[in-house]
């Protein structure tokens, strides 16, 4: 039997997200929209507090170490809600944080787990994940071919009990320069394969060594911080490693979760676009009769509604996945699940900028907004290409 109903505790998570989204979220992004000089975190850091507080970013840990032991169903709910008010918010902040602390749990010692997953502050630490560097291709890291010329530059050698870290991060770093804590890529082994010669190191946001350079200014996302991360001689200790030396890419695969919530937080943003159109479609009149009655403009608020219930839907079972079987979770169920999910947010957002027509292409209506916002999610985390050639192996 295959139910679709949640648990009273799932409605009240879901209610408590959609909440906080409606009267926190969506004003703070309001604001940083109508304030383009503003910096994004000064508004942004409250929100991340009253969210952490709630215990969005410690969903998935376990009780024993701190969190509410919820599962990737619960996240795929929350992410929905924010994503909703909020992409960036929702994927940047949030998302990111709750699913970078697996990487902890799962694969860090107990000493690690008692340190890196403490509050910060009172509001638990923001993560970021300091991966793609200058002219890497993101790809490279499924290359099967070694050689200095493939993959990131960054190197980590071994001096004594320690690491020395030097390299250079791309200006797509997610909440570079305002994160507690970097989970950094870099090189161990360069005779081997990208995938097999990278490694994971924790780098609290004050080590010496450890600076930003300038921020990317992208399309839309425009409550997220994105900089270039520098490393000079940056000293990690050896117990700051994240799992075994070289297996980093096999930490990055084995936490399905990561795609999964900014997956839901991208059918947070297609279901946004869609009710938005809908209610301008109902009060706009042409011909004398509101644009809903007109065909071209039902059929598409029909194929938006359609495609959106689609995508929650796949996003669910592979959310599910991850409690029944993780691998097919990894492998095929999250890829899919993002790339159609960004598919459906792209294609509901343009129809969106369609129905409210010359409003559509203006500022002042969210529609063209929520079309900065989706495209984003084409390159975020790989391209829906690489994503899908990825799955083709476990088809």
């Amino acid at each position: 039997m295959i139910g679709f109903s949640l648990t009273d505790e799932q409605r009240m998570l879901q209610r408590t997200a959609r909440e906080f989204a409606q009267n926190v979220v969506a004003p703070a992004a309001r604001q940083v929209a109508e304030q383009p000089d503003m910096v994004p975190w000064s508004v942004c850091g409250e929100v991340y507090r009253q969210g952490a507080e709630l215990g969005f970013t410690g969903l998935l840990l376990p009780e024993n170490q701190g969190g509410m032991g919820g599962s990737c169903v619960d996240l795929a709910l929350v992410m929905e809600e924010l994503g909703a008010a909020d992409v960036a918010v929702a994927a940047n902040y949030f998302s990111l944080t709750a699913t970078m602390h697996l990487l902890i749990s799962r694969f860090g010692s107990d000493e690690q787990r008692r340190r890196y997953l403490a509050p910060v502050g009172g509001r638990g630490p923001l993560f970021s994940g300091a991966l793609n560097e200058p002219n890497v291709a993101a790809s490279d890291l499924f290359s099967p071919a070694p050689g200095p010329n493939i993959g990131i530059r960054t190197t980590a050698e071994r001096d004594g009990d320690h690491y020395v870290l030097n390299g250079g991060k791309v200006a797509f770093v997610t909440n570079g320069g305002v994160a507690d804590a970097y989970l950094v890529l870099a090189r161990t082994n360069f005779e081997a394969p990208p995938a097999m010669g990278m490694s994971m190191f924790y780098v609290p946001n004050g080590t010496p060594g450890l600076s930003f350079g300038k921020q990317a200014e992208l399309i839309g996302w425009k409550t997220a911080h994105h900089a270039e991360v520098y490393l000079d001689n940056v000293r990690v200790p050896g117990a700051d490693r994240i799992g075994e030396e070289g297996k980093a890419g096999m930490l990055l695969m084995a936490v399905p979760e990561m795609p999964i919530g900014l997956a839901a937080a991208y059918v947070g943003l297609a279901r946004a676009a869609y009710e938005y159109a809908r209610d301008y479609a109902k009060q706009r009149v042409s011909w004398g009769k509101p644009i809903i009655e007109h065909q071209a403009v039902a059929l598409k608020l029909a194929d938006m509604y359609v495609e959106t219930q689609a995508a929650r839907l796949m996003v669910w079972e592979a959310a599910y996945a991850c409690e029944t079987d993780p691998q097919a979770a990894g492998m095929l169920k999250a890829p899919a699940a993002k790339t159609f999910a960004v598919d459906v947010a792209i294609k509901n957002a343009q129809r969106s900028v369609e129905i409210l027509g010359g409003y559509g292409i203006t500022k002042e209506y969210a529609s063209g907004g929520y079309l900065n916002d989706a495209m984003i999610g084409y390159a975020c985390d790989f391209t829906r290409e690489m994503l899908r050639l990825g799955m083709v192996p476990f088809l």
